[in-house]
């Protein structure tokens, strides 16, 4: 049986982000036989500009993206939100991914979103924003997947998300869900 490999995109670049922390705990649940990495590099990727999206001039940042992204099998996204919406650098790298459209890295690729920020509403508004871009950009979003943490500054204040018992299952529920939908389309 072949591993599957699932590749994490936070939106945040704070090293010590709750964000951050969310998708290392995500990664600490991978089941066996799955591989969960945090894809580290897109704040080196330039905004998406189609006049670098050429043959011969498409900047190695976004070349790497785009090749880390066709290889995995499936994507998870973690979101804080910024103003209401996604964070520039989630946004920009959808939207790299996603070219040629049509034929992008992310035709087809089954994606999961976690959000999360300080707020009660817990970044939904972002996530409804990955999701509506995810969806445009030609990605499988499985909704099953969702989730969704509100109030992160207190409930994370004292402790890493890996060591809240229920923040733990939560996020290796979504990473099982994300890997079955992975495993079925990619078999």
């Amino acid at each position: 049986m072949s591993q599957t490999r699932l590749l994490v995109l936070v939106g945040s670049l704070r090293a010590a982000s709750i964000n951050r922390r969310l998708a290392e705990a995500a990664v600490q649940t991978a089941p066996e036989g799955v591989e969960v990495a945090i894809y580290e590099g897109l704040a080196d990727i330039p905004f998406y500009n189609e006049d670098l999206d050429a043959e011969g001039k498409v900047p190695a940042a976004a070349q790497a993206l785009r090749a880390q992204v066709a290889a995995a099998g499936g994507l998870l996204l973690v979101t804080p939100e910024y103003n209401g919406t996604l964070p520039a650098v989630l946004k920009n790298a959808i939207d790299w991914a996603s070219r040629p459209y049509g034929a992008g890295a992310l035709k087809g690729k089954p994606v999961a979103v976690v959000s999360a920020s300080i707020s009660p509403n817990a970044a939904k508004w972002s996530h409804d924003d990955a999701v509506k871009a995810l969806g445009v950009a030609g990605a499988e979003v499985v909704k099953d997947a969702s989730l969704n943490f509100g109030t992160i500054g207190q409930r994370f204040a004292e402790a890493h998300p890996a060591d809240d018992a229920e923040a733990l299952t939560q996020l290796a529920a979504t990473v099982r869900l994300l890997a079955d939908a992975t495993a079925k389309v990619n078999a």
